[in-house]
């Protein structure tokens, strides 16, 4: 694997302007990477210079988002002139030769953002002169962040050409950048979770206490009201734009296809003009007998737009879906995991047709059926596309109300539809029926989330900087 290979550099947003769909690169203006070598000028500098200069190199092949002094921090005076001109979202904190605590400390007292600890291997022992002697340094930075962080940092030991120490640099910026990101998020709570549904269920402090995340309500009925006043003119794009991404639109009866188009236009104009980022949508029994066409394929059309949305009024779903599209660039898929085959070692995620168009088998195409109990469209029909590598992930809650993550990865396979609505099947590493085993008998919600793509280790460093339990299956 290169360097290449596990760089992210930026996230990958669907944005809305009017009734058109595009890709830009998601501005991270705000998002600042420091880099801060420290380090005294009594080791050999040499060595150090070269350190210094392959460490810049490899950060900015990692991120667009760094700052760099423009020497070695070798004093405290030096490094308090270059603290003054930056504002942190993650701190990259290295000993380029040994330092004291009084480095960090500096450091640590100016700034509460993330810090990603790295040590430096020695670069030559040949029984002579101790280069560089960072790791001495590290361990009195590790103890000053002890102190001040209660041990909430990232740390990581080893040069700059080891792929375990670019893989973990690149996850820890791109948990930053998420990390950063969701203090602006603002989620779209539409509805309330139906009965026995309340695992969903969010309080606007939780989420903005744990995730920095601004919770917003609103009715069903607000946006329904604004669906039935639509004229057919007004929604024809709508119909248009959703009969370019699915196959088998037309199939479905006029009324429920120009109801759709009013639904989908309430649902985009709403996100559009309150600047929301992600949504839970209340779907069943509203939708059905208050409307009578359902909500599900206008899910699956904002999930391609790059804000995902979960169904079932299922806040903590959604907020999980954003995290894995933000990471990826991509949508994801959201559903029950509802079959376990031991002799496949497989366990398949369900539901009742919400998945984004772009996730269908390209053998089939997005097509479109009809909700598998009430018998009304349209709503998504097709078994999800393979992947070799992705993460099952979930923001769960414990009994005392702790949040913790669930971590699980796996490779999609190319299978067809399993049941009526859309899912994906998963090969798991270890045991599937171990994994269902453990994963019911210790209270996981029954809403999953399949991220294309292997962002595991992304997601537990993010974790781990929120202060949530991981839990790896």
């Amino acid at each position: 694997m290169t360097m290449k290979d596990l760089v992210l550099n930026g996230f990958n947003k669907f944005t809305i302007t009017g009734n058109s769909r595009r890709k830009v690169v998601f501005n991270m203006s705000e998002f600042q990477v420091a880099y801060i070598p420290v380090g005294v000028p009594t080791f050999h500098i040499e060595s150090a210079q070269a350190e210094f200069e392959k460490s810049k190199e490899l950060i900015s092949g990692l991120t667009a988002h760094g700052v760099y002094p423009e020497k070695m921090l070798l004093s405290i005076e030096d490094l308090c002139a270059y603290l003054d001109t930056i504002n942190p979202s993650l701190i990259i904190l290295q000993n380029i030769t040994f330092a004291n605590s009084a480095y960090p400390s500096e450091v640590l007292k100016r700034f509460s953002c993330p810090v990603l600890l790295w040590t430096l291997r020695e670069p030559v022992i040949d029984g002579g002169r101790l280069r560089l002697n960072s790791l001495t340094g590290a361990y009195s930075a590790g103890n000053s962040l002890m102190s001040f962080r209660d041990g909430n940092f990232e740390y990581i030991f080893g040069g700059t050409d080891e792929q375990k120490v670019i893989s973990k640099i690149n996850a820890t910026i791109q948990a930053a950048k998420l990390k950063t990101e969701l203090g602006s998020l603002k989620l779209a709570s539409v509805g309330h979770t139906p009965q026995g549904f309340g695992f969903g269920r969010a309080l606007d402090i939780d989420m903005l206490k744990v995730f920095g995340v601004t919770l917003e309500s609103i009715e069903a009925r607000e946006l329904i009201n604004k669906a039935i006043g639509f004229t057919d003119e007004e929604c024809e794009s709508f119909l248009q734009e959703t009969k370019e991404h699915t196959v088998g639109l037309d199939a479905t009866p006029e009324k429920n296809r120009k109801d759709f188009a009013r639904l989908y236009k309430a649902y985009k104009d709403y996100v559009t003009e309150n600047k929301i980022g992600a949504l839970s949508s209340r779907c069943w029994p509203d939708f059905f007998t208050a409307f009578g066409t359902p909500v599900c394929t206008v899910l699956a059309m904002l999930n391609d737009l790059g804000i995902p949305a979960s169904c079932e009024a299922d806040a903590y779903g959604a907020l999980s879906m954003y995290m894995g599209t933000q990471l990826t660039g991509a949508p994801v898929f959201f559903g029950d995991p509802v079959s376990l085959d031991e002799e496949e070692n497989t366990i398949t995620f369900w539901h009742c047709g919400t998945a984004a168009c772009s996730l269908a088998n390209p053998d089939t195409g997005a097509q479109v059926g009809v909700h598998p109990n009430r018998k009304l469209g349209p709503t998504m029909e097709f078994g999800c596309k393979p992947c070799e590598k992705v993460t099952v992930f979930r923001i769960g809650r414990k009994a005392d109300g702790a949040f913790r993550f669930f971590l699980l990865s796996g490779e999609a396979l190319d299978k067809p539809k399993q049941f009526s609505g859309t899912s994906i099947v998963v090969k798991t590493e270890a045991p599937s029926d171990e994994i269902v085993c453990r994963s019911v008998k210790e209270g996981w919600e029954p809403h999953f989330i399949v991220i294309y793509g292997d962002v595991k280790e992304q997601l537990e460093v993010l974790a781990h900087m929120l202060g949530i339990e991981v839990c790896k299956y």
